[in-house]
């Protein structure tokens, strides 16, 4: 059975210093320097900077813990030694307990460490405060296995995030080919122009598409042929010809339009004074932090949520949905993935023609920070709907538009397909882990739990 112990029992903490501004460096002279968690990914940090002149050092497999600011509590794992900057502390094991274990008992006792925290803005801990508090373990013997289980459900989750994220540049990329670079078009220009036949243009088109060479795409005709047909249909939906537009130079047919020629655009809409519709359950309330949370394409979930009187003053949307953020980090769009209301720091698009969500979602990012540099406000960068409904932008012949979106859709399917898995298993886990380390449920019950769920 558990018992309960100081936290410093468990774990060493150490906490971060951070080197003179002059004995920083952007050239990779001697330890990257980690500052707080700018830095942070879903796993491990990517530093943009250096030190020769480390003080306080992090371990492979140390905890990198934020300490201070609005993002107290956040965590990362040091993959290799850096040098931890006053807003982070490293945490380990110590006296038997494995580091991962040392991670579960601190994220279920991360609430009762915020609200101990000082601060008059912001929560800051100390390294007294972690160390004292009151924490319920179970006897060194009985973590090593429960740790290799955290271990291996939080490598599940890392790799289904990576997985999301090489989807997602998949998905950008086949964007930027298609309409920033027109790559297909330019493909069938140079053959053209080297004196080739339209034939070998649109296969010089498919070349570019597929990714294929021409080698590889006679055995794909062969294996495959309807793919093949069906490949060889979207390269015949390009141009082979540029025109000269506002823009620079686009496919010929292509326009250039404001986008609020093709969408209808809207704010959301915030009863006040809000925090007087709050409610623990309810309609889901979309915050900027939610969509910041994750760097998803999709929201699944809201922190807050408001009472029936408020929808009157708000706009409720619904599952699929595409929304885009105006305000604290504007120009930020996501799927929606539950029926929600959004406030008026979100856009939202009742009426889209010439375009799809789909294609929408990827132009949002191309043009983002075009938006943002055209935003103001004296403390948050505003996107007002007339930025946006002004902005212009390639208008492609609606089929390939139509094409692309249906390549794309098959990604953020695969997305949030992957998506899903990684919320049940993080449910899962919240649900479990307080169990597990409190001797509730033993290890073999909470294996079973996890197996059963992996089956569904």
């Amino acid at each position: 059975m558990s018992f309960e112990i100081p936290f410093s029992h468990i774990a060493e903490i150490i906490m971060g210093q951070s080197p003179k501004g002059e004995e920083v460096n952007n050239e990779g002279i001697g330890l990257p320097l980690l500052n707080g968690p700018t830095e942070f990914t879903d796993r491990y940090p990517a530093p943009v900077q250096h030190t020769a002149y480390a003080k306080k050092i992090s371990l492979p497999g140390d905890i990198l813990f934020c300490v201070r600011g609005s993002t107290t509590g956040r965590m990362n794992y040091s993959d290799q030694k850096y040098c931890i900057g006053r807003g982070l502390a490293a945490i380990r094991g110590r006296n038997g307990y494995p580091t991962p274990y040392v991670k579960a008992v601190l994220e279920t006792y991360l609430p009762k460490l915020l609200a101990a925290a000082t601060g008059s803005t912001f929560p800051n801990v100390s390294k007294d405060l972690i160390n004292n508090i009151p924490v319920s373990v179970l006897p060194v013997e009985n973590t090593c296995n429960i740790s290799k289980l955290i271990e291996l459900q939080e490598e599940k989750v890392f790799t289904n995030n990576q997985i999301n994220q090489t989807l997602e540049q998949m998905a950008q990329a086949l964007f930027k080919s298609w309409f920033v670079n027109f790559e297909p078009v330019k493909a069938k220009m140079a053959v053209l122009e080297a004196g080739g036949s339209q034939e070998d243009a649109t296969l010089a088109a498919m070349t570019v598409i597929s990714g294929k060479d021409s080698d590889a795409l006679v055995v794909f005709e062969r294996e495959h042929p309807e793919q093949y047909a069906e490949l060889k249909a979207t390269a015949e939906l390009f141009p082979s010809t540029m025109q000269e537009s506002e823009l620079g130079e686009i496919p010929e047919g292509w326009l250039v339009k404001p986008l609020g020629d093709s969408l209808e655009i809207k704010r959301g809409g915030s009863p006040r004074p809000i925090k007087d519709f709050i409610r623990p359950t309810g309609y889901p309330w979309v915050k900027i932090a939610d969509a910041t949370a994750s760097t998803s394409p999709f929201l699944f979930k809201t922190s807050e949520f408001i009472k029936e009187e408020g929808l009157k003053k708000t706009v409720y949307l619904r599952k699929g949905d595409l929304i885009l953020s105006n305000s604290a980090t504007p120009g930020l769009p996501k799927f929606l993935q539950l029926d929600a209301c959004i406030h008026d720091g979100w856009l939202y698009f009742p009426k889209i023609s010439n375009y799809t969500n789909t294609y929408l979602y990827f132009l949002f990012l191309k043009i983002r920070r075009e938006l943002v540099a055209k935003g103001n406000g004296s403390v948050f960068t505003n996107l007002k709907t007339d930025i946006l409904r002004e902005h212009l932008a390639v208008l492609p012949e609606y089929k390939i538009v139509n094409r692309f979106s249906v390549l794309a859709l098959s990604y953020l399917d695969a997305i949030k397909a992957n998506e899903l898995t990684i919320n049940s298993l993080s449910c899962l886990r919240d649900t479990l882990l307080p169990k597990l380390l409190s001797g509730e449920i033993t290890l073999p019950e909470a294996e079973q739990t996890i197996s059963e769920a992996e089956n569904v």
